[in-house]
């Protein structure tokens, strides 16, 4: 009796496209070492199909390749019940795909064999070895990626161009061996018209109609496929994106960082850096109000616009977002908004900042006003009189007129336990009434501690020497739960007390707590001067310890907490 009949198909690919216009290529080899193999199985009725299923220069971490939806497809149609290839990795690389790719095979009754890799799906122990080697082959396509994607990096490290969409202005260095860029004249002049004109007009719409008007247009790309993109009037995001890109002051960005390039310049860094001001001054205006200080009770949205950067130097830039209907204010590093992600990147609440730079500016003029240290010499006469204009001035900056803050603040910069603020010894002698040769250098710069701490769902921002500041939920939960030991040591039922409060016996329980709180943490919970982000929640999630020593640990007060 003769054996049942096997129809095979053959499948090929090549990742890369290299040498296919050849005579014989790595696919005809394939395919001929596999057309070998099934000859070999003739006794077991195997036959060899007509078609033939190629994909010449796709890759196989990815299923969309057109040779094998033909191939799936005819399998799915029953014509196929035996897949060949010359190795597994032929097929894919990729386990998760194999997984899927398995079985639909299944389903359609068809099996899969490797001609180099002697084993098939057919048997349990092939399949084993098949997961075993192809897990090896996905790791091999992620440890060339990354081997390219660390390749890229230190290419660009090195201000080379690593190729893509070339920028306007520029064509790819004629020689295909230099990664680089040289300079299209005509091209050049375009990018020198938009940054000019956004060093004139200040808006980004009225750049677009202008340029419109003039007649510039974006860069023309000609494919290899004929297909042609490009030469057309700018957008506003195309314009947005030309201004911020670092290319034309002969720099390459690489994700987060930018590294000197080995290109030509087309603008000179002092336009540039006019124009990237100028953006980020023009992003912290409000949308859609035309005059927000003619209003009454009006304030500007970004007091500090422009004046501060982070511990890498990058401009602290404000923006905002919407929760529930209200428009929530921060002030981000720069590069987290035209880069993408950056853990060491900041985002501070622009409410909270404005007010801890305000309050550290006021602290520290009245403080250096009550030591009569505002003038280079002292003077008694003259000091009474300086006092009172710094309180004055204080006011100001921590009250209403919130606008003095951003004239009187030159540039400040934020690391991660430090803030260095420096005035303008200018604005600051006029309102003190002071000539600037009379004015002490050091009450010009403010060098104060900073940190950001988690208080419920807010970030808190403390600087400088923290002032008192009773948490009232916590005094309120502290006397409560006195009273209800007290009522507990005298005999009185949970249950009652519970009962008469309104409350469940487990929020008595959880809060009663509070009064086997360490002494001196309840005296600092009584002055104000508990850690900043020690709630009653942040309390009651957990038991309270007994030990003291142990309280203040988990409650951050850290060693320095002596107990009775």
């Amino acid at each position: 009796m003769s054996p049942p009949r096997i129809r095979c198909a053959i499948y090929t690919r090549k990742s890369s496209d290299e040498g296919l216009d050849q005579d014989f290529n790595s696919l005809d080899a394939q395919a001929e070492a596999c057309a070998a193999y099934i000859a070999s199985q003739r006794h077991e009725g195997w036959v060899a199909g007509k078609a033939r299923y190629d994909d010449g220069g796709i890759s196989g971490g990815t299923l969309e390749r057109p040779a094998l939806h033909r191939l799936l497809a005819d399998i799915d149609a029953g014509h196929v019940q035996m897949v060949v290839v010359y190795k597994i990795d032929r097929l894919t690389r990729s386990l998760a795909d194999f997984a899927k790719l398995v079985e639909r095979f299944d389903a359609a009754g068809c099996s899969f064999v490797s001609v180099t890799q002697a084993f098939n799906t057919a048997s349990s122990m092939g399949r084993l070895t098949l997961n075993v080697l192809l897990s090896f082959a996905q790791f091999e396509r992620e440890v060339t990626a990354e081997r390219i994607r660390d390749k890229i990096a230190a290419s660009k490290k090195k201000g080379l161009w690593m190729g893509g969409m070339t920028p306007l202005g520029y064509d790819p260095h004629p020689d295909p061996k230099t990664r680089g860029l040289v300079i299209n004249a005509d091209e050049a002049e375009t990018v020198r018209a938009i940054f000019a004109l956004y060093d004139e007009l200040g808006c980004l719409n009225a750049v677009m109609r202008r340029a419109n008007d003039l007649g510039l247009r974006s860069k023309r790309h000609h494919f290899r496929s004929g297909r042609v993109q490009g030469g057309t009037p700018f957008s506003r995001g195309q314009i947005y994106a030309l201004l911020r890109n670092p290319i034309y002051i002969g720099k390459i960005r690489h994700k987060t960082r930018v590294w000197d390039g080995q290109h030509a310049p087309i603008v000179d860094e002092t336009l540039w850096e006019r124009v990237q001001s100028k953006l980020q001054d023009a992003s912290a205006r409000p949308r859609g109000r035309k005059d927000p200080g003619n209003r009454p009770g009006a304030t500007r949205v970004a007091l500090l616009t422009g004046k501060l950067r982070d511990d890498t130097g990058d401009r602290l830039t404000p923006t905002h977002t919407r929760r529930h209907g209200r428009q929530i204010r921060y002030y981000v590093s720069n590069r987290l908004i035209s880069g993408g992600t950056d853990p060491r990147g900041w985002r501070l609440p622009a409410a909270a900042l404005e007010e801890a730079v305000a309050n550290t500016i006021a602290g520290h003029l009245i403080a250096l006003a009550r030591d009569h240290r505002i003038c280079a010499e002292s003077d008694l006469q003259r000091g009474d009189a300086v006092r009172d204009r710094v309180r004055q001035l204080a006011d100001r900056l921590t009250g209403s007129t919130s606008d003095l803050l951003s004239a009187l603040l030159a540039e400040g910069h934020i690391e991660k336990h430090r803030i260095v603020l420096r005035l303008q010894a200018k604005v600051l002698g006029e309102l003190l009434v002071l000539p600037l040769d009379v004015l002490d250098p050091a009450v010009l710069t403010i060098d104060a501690p900073f940190a950001l701490r988690r208080r419920g769902v807010e970030g808190k921002i403390v600087v400088g020497d923290r002032e008192p500041n009773p948490d009232r939920t916590l005094l309120r939960a502290l006397a409560k739960a006195h009273d209800w030991v007290a009522d507990l040591r005298k005999g009185k039922p949970l249950g009652d007390t519970a009962a008469s409060t309104g409350h469940s016996e487990s929020y008595i329980r959880t809060r009663a707590q509070l009064a086997y709180l360490a002494p001196t943490i309840q005296g600092a919970i009584f002055e104000g001067h508990q850690p900043a982000d020690l709630t009653l929640e942040r309390i009651i999630r957990k038991p309270v310890p007994l030990d003291w020593d142990a309280q203040a640990r988990l409650y951050g007060f850290g060693r320095g907490a002596r107990h009775p």
